[in-house]
């Protein structure tokens, strides 16, 4: 049974830091993209960032720059650093995982879902 569970969310003041983790069960971590996606309220889920299989790393526009997602094969654990932090990025974030290993932006591509933790920006 494939389980993922994110924490690190909170509430934070714009220009502030969070770390969120993702702990992932259940697969086989090391050969499987990872993504990072997040949902305002009233807003559709929305691409954060991907790791793939090898480390490769890619970025919404929105957060380039300001966000790294980076992985530790061996605590089976995916990390978004969310630095520089706005309002706007106020959301639930969800980590994903493919059965594959190339990363995509597009949330149907992933098979697997945590269940999400809230990320507040005060202004």
């Amino acid at each position: 049974q494939v389980r993922l569970v994110e924490s690190g969310g909170g509430l934070v003041q714009a220009g502030g830091s969070l770390r969120l983790s993702c702990a992932a069960s259940g697969l086989t971590f090391s050969s499987r993209a990872m993504g990072w996606f997040r949902q305002a309220p009233g807003k559709e889920r929305e691409f954060v960032g991907t790791i793939d299989w090898n480390g490769n790393t890619y970025y919404a526009d929105a957060v380039k720059g300001r966000f790294t997602i980076s992985k530790d094969n061996a605590e089976n654990t995916v990390y978004l650093q969310m630095n520089s932090l706005k309002p706007e990025d106020t959301a639930v974030y969800y980590c994903a995982a493919r059965v594959g290993g190339v990363a995509t932006l597009l949330a149907h591509m992933y098979n697997y879902w945590g269940q999400g933790t809230q990320v507040t920006v005060s202004s």
